[in-house]
């Protein structure tokens, strides 16, 4: 066997070095399970990455004190990072980055992160639409889908809205008038596709509606509106009740963790999850409103 090997390397090279059959190779990358990227539609695979994956894969990774976690944004979720993190200060690394269902996936599939939460609709149809949403993605079939809880999807409107609307002099269709003003998720937001479906069923779509912002998060969302940018916007009731704003429901979610079967059992995704059906931490929930956690914990998908 050769002794050296290239910083970029073909499925032979791979094959000779993994000590692997070149079609196991080619298996892998397709899969999405071996770093690797097409140059002119051929596999090359840096060496660098490769050594890293050796590592990943050895008694459950070598990055056991590290939870980076994306996708969709949650106050409830945001407190219990918060406190994972105060509590194991600087001897771990734990993170919540909100980047929308779609971009936390793409960021777990290429190992960027070790966690994603997403939501993408009604929870009646949860259990068909986030396996088939996860099956797009490179590396599924090392993933485990994990029940956080439901929540409650609607409209968080400003309290001039939200006036109106107990007052009866308004009801949420005429929210699409051009006088109020959307604050808006990107795309890929799971907020967002809910958004879009409630609009389809009144015979209207995003390019028709008043657009005051962008956001990228719930949070930030619910910002603009409490600070006068925006009237109204699509979030989880639990973030309306962060801010103080009304709210309108329109659905209830499956709120799901998407986790790699080969890191699943390490400390601080079980932590993680068992937080979840802490009391107090379901407490603080209820206070928030919109939660269930009658699922909480139970796998929900895993490719075979």
């Amino acid at each position: 066997m050769s002794t050296s090997f290239p910083e970029f390397m073909n499925a032979k090279l791979v094959a000779e070095y993994l000590d692997l059959n070149e079609k196991k190779v080619y298996a892998l990358a397709n899969d999405g399970l071996l770093p690797a990227t097409k140059v002119t539609g051929k596999w090359l695979f840096p060496k660098a990455m490769l050594d890293k994956w050796l590592l990943e894969s050895c008694h459950n990774g070598v990055l056991n004190d590290r939870l980076l976690i994306a996708g969709s944004d949650d106050p409830l979720l945001q407190m219990i990072v918060g406190n994972m993190a105060n509590k194991l200060g600087s001897t771990a690394l734990v993170g919540y980055t909100s980047t929308g269902t779609r971009q936390g996936l793409a960021m777990l599939s290429k190992g960027h992160v070790d966690m994603c939460a997403i939501h993408w609709g009604h929870a009646d149809e949860a259990p068909l639409r986030h396996p088939a949403l996860l099956q797009q993605y490179p590396g599924h079939k090392n993933w485990v889908l994990i029940h956080a809880f439901e929540r409650q999807q609607g409209l968080v409107v400003s309290h001039e809205i939200a006036d109106c609307i107990n007052a009866r002099s308004l009801n949420p269709q005429e929210l699409l008038a051009s006088r109020w003003r959307w604050a808006l998720r990107q795309e890929g937001a799971g907020s967002m596709r809910a958004l879009e479906e409630w609009l389809h069923g009144h015979a209207f779509n995003i390019d028709m509606l008043t657009k005051a912002d962008i956001c990228y998060s719930e949070r930030e969302l619910a910002s603009s509106i409490a600070r006068g940018q925006a009237d109204v916007g699509c979030a989880s009731q639990s973030t309306a009740g962060e801010f103080g704003l009304g709210f309108i429901p329109l659905c209830r979610e499956a709120f799901e963790l998407v986790i790699p079967k080969n890191i699943y059992f390490r400390t601080l995704q079980q932590q993680l999850i068992q937080a979840l059906s802490d009391p107090e931490i379901q407490a603080k929930g209820d206070q928030l409103q919109g939660y269930n956690f009658q699922r909480t914990g139970t796998q929900i998908w895993s490719a075979n």
